[in-house]
């Protein structure tokens, strides 16, 4: 549950007095905001909340992310990881944050410039009052397909093909991240150096070097 505190004004997204010179803030444009002591970057309702992250900040501080999601865990229903890609080789800190959002229970979305950041905020805003299933996709229900969503949302070149396939051989993904041999993912048809390299590193790379 969220802390208690003053009562939020309706229909506000409520700001973090850290993000202040965020250039995110600037394109918001479609919903109201204002600073407040809150523990999240971002509050966008009761039970929702975002935490900002830039990946070349992310290069500068790797455990600051990590730090972030403790600091206000189990506090909203929903807590999303909001990531500003402003970095060309995006492969290893992509994996990274992926892993953190995974053990933190976070919901992770990209943008790829400070308007497009702005508008994933809007949108979460917005449905605020609706129910989860108005903004998720439609995933298939069996294990194998819930799995491929994932797959191929997380690791850049992984298609659902791919996802399905990895699925099918592996049987879960806790097989995958467990499994050191390249040629186990070799072995599967459509994946090839390329997309190994890239499974590996998303599973197995630390944090640190």
């Amino acid at each position: 549950q969220p802390p208690a505190g003053p009562a939020r004004p309706p229909n506000v997204v409520l700001v973090n007095r850290r993000q202040q010179g965020n250039p995110v803030l600037k394109h918001i444009r479609n919903v109201r905001w204002q600073f407040a002591d809150i523990v999240p970057d971002y509050q966008l309702g009761q039970n929702t909340a975002a935490l900002f992250l830039s990946l070349r900040y992310h290069l500068l501080r790797p455990d600051y992310i990590l730090h972030r999601i403790k600091e206000q865990q189990r506090m909203f229903r929903l807590t999303v990881l909001l990531v500003h890609v402003d970095v060309d080789d995006v492969v290893k800190p992509l994996g990274e944050v992926t892993r953190a959002a995974v053990v933190g229970d976070c919901t992770l979305v990209c943008g790829w410039t400070p308007e497009e950041c702005a508008r994933w905020l809007e949108t979460y805003k917005s449905y605020e009052s609706k129910p989860a299933s108005s903004i998720q996709e439609r995933v298939e229900p069996d294990y194998v397909s819930r799995l491929a969503a994932v797959l191929a949302g997380s690791v850049r070149g992984i298609n659902r093909t791919d996802a399905h396939t990895l699925g099918t051989s592996f049987g879960s993904l806790a097989a995958m991240m467990r499994c050191n041999d390249p040629d186990a993912f070799s072995a599967c048809p459509g994946i090839g150096p390329t997309k190994v390299r890239r499974l590996m590193e998303a599973f197995h790379e630390p944090f640190r070097k």
